[in-house]
């Protein structure tokens, strides 16, 4: 089942329960700021996750994935190429 767009897994995120965050699936505003780049990106092509696309994974969704506070070492990117192949 896919959770996020980038690949995150929503039902293991700390910030679901603490913040109430329904995931990029299910709101228009992230509560992290005014907008997702990753999500709108996805959004504007159509696609459920980043998986989904020929640019995959682009220099956005690597960024985010390695980033140095917020990354998971690529799990994310993992993630999606699991939803990929499904």
């Amino acid at each position: 089942m896919i959770e996020s767009r980038c690949g995150i897994k929503c039902s293991e995120c700390e910030y679901k329960e603490s913040l109430g965050c329904q995931g990029c699936l299910n709101i228009v505003k992230p509560f992290w700021g005014e907008a997702c780049s990753i999500k709108d990106s996805c959004e504007s092509r159509g696609y459920q996750h980043c998986g989904e696309c020929d640019n995959f994974p682009c220099d956005t969704l690597k960024a985010f994935a390695y980033d140095e506070k917020q990354g998971d070492n690529g799990l994310r990117i993992q993630q999606c190429e699991i939803w990929r192949n499904e």
